[in-house]
Order: structure tokens, then C-alpha cells, then sequence
């Protein structure tokens, strides 16, 4: 009996890989929206805006140290030339005119320095509104899965069932409002209890 010879075996065909989005383009997605931040804010900076912080640049530098030093030497050391020479002095001492002039430079500083200082708060303050929007969003995550651990938990036949009131606190979802009141010293111990009870009650209209 003649036996018939084996095709090749065929495997089955393979199911294209699904794109999924790595580790790494996360992170590139990341800092891209980083930089556009920073980016869209540096847009918004008038011409005005970058010529007063180009002198505060200069302004804190040692150089501009060296510099007032400097003038304020010389200008001494003049008047006390033309004194010795026997000419007239255009700034006798004590100095008042040098010592106007040192009196409106400190006043244009500070007014260089405070409008940078300015601009730099609004966006730390956009800083911190975005870190404190991810920081409630990732608590409300971390509170999901929590909570559906806990589900899982319960539903395995092979784990015995307890309860857990730490992981119980833990999936209460923060309340904004208590938070908000927390921080603001003027709330007394009354309205924090109260708006505890109302995320309380938020919180079991969701279950």
C-alpha cells in the first residue's frame, strides 16, 4: 500500500501586530506638549516685555556689578582731580548728583526686575493650576483601580473575602471642595464637616 508523501506543513497565518504606542513615544508626546507650552507662552511676550528682561539679564549679572563700581570710582576720582587742580567741581561732595543718579538706577531695577518677576509668577501659577488638575486626576485613577481590585478581589473563589477598611478609605475618591477648604484657614471645623458630608454622599450616589 503506497503511502501518499506529506505536503509541507503550513502554519497558520500570522495576525498583524497591533499598533500600540510605546514607552518611549508617550515620553516624546510628553515633552512635546511641554515645549508647545512653553512655546505658546513665549509667543505672547511683547517686544517691550523682551527688552526690560534683556537689561534685567544684564542687570544681574557681575559684569553690571563691576560696571556701577566702576562709574561710582571714577566719578569720585574726578572731582577730587579737578579739586586738587584747582578747577571746578560739576558734582561737589557729598555727591548729590551721583547720588540721584544711583537713587533713579536702583528705582529703574526694581522696576526692570519686578515686571520679569511678574510675568514668571502668571506662568508658575499655570504651572501650578496644571499640576494640581494632573494631581486630582491621578488620585481619582489611583481611587479606580483601587476599587477594582477590590472587585476582583471578591470575585476570585480562591481568595477568602475580608474587609479591608484601608482600601475601603482608599476608594473614596478625593473631594476638590474639601480640599479647597482645607486650605483656606478663613473655613471653620463646621463647613469642613459639612462639605466631608456632601463628597460623602457623592460618593454613594456613584455606587
Amino acid at each position: 500500500m503506497n503511502s501518499t508523501p506529506a505536503g509541507p506543513e503550513t502554519s497558520p497565518p500570522s495576525l498583524p501586530d497591533k499598533p500600540r504606542v510605546s514607552d518611549r513615544d508617550q515620553v516624546s508626546q510628553n515633552i512635546e506638549a511641554v515645549q508647545e507650552f512653553y512655546t505658546r507662552e513665549d509667543q505672547k511676550v511683547s517686544r517691550s516685555q523682551r527688552i526690560l528682561e534683556r537689561i534685567s539679564n544684564f542687570v544681574g549679572t557681575p559684569d553690571f556689578l563691576g560696571f556701577v563700581l566702576l562709574f561710582v570710582a571714577a566719578w569720585i576720582a574726578s572731582n577730587t582731580v579737578l579739586r586738587r587742580l584747582g578747577m571746578a567741581e560739576f558734582d561737589k561732595a557729598p555727591f548729590f548728583w551721583l547720588q540721584g543718579l544711583v537713587g533713579l538706577g536702583a528705582l529703574l531695577t526694581t522696576i526692570v526686575v519686578l515686571t520679569k518677576q511678574n510675568r514668571l509668577a502668571r506662568l508658575a501659577e499655570q504651572r501650578a493650576h496644571l499640576d494640581l488638575k494632573v494631581t486630582l486626576l491621578t488620585e481619582q485613577k489611583a481611587a479606580k483601580l483601587i476599587d477594582l481590585l477590590e472587585e476582583l478581589r471578591r470575585d476570585l473563589p480562591n481568595v477568602r473575602n475580608r474587609h479591608d477598611p484601608g482600601a475601603a478609605s482608599l476608594q473614596q475618591p478625593m473631594n476638590p471642595k474639601l480640599v479647597l477648604a482645607a486650605l483656606d484657614e478663613s473655613k471653620g471645623p463646621e463647613q469642613l464637616s459639612k462639605l466631608a458630608g456632601e463628597g460623602e454622599g457623592d460618593a454613594g450616589d456613584e455606587e
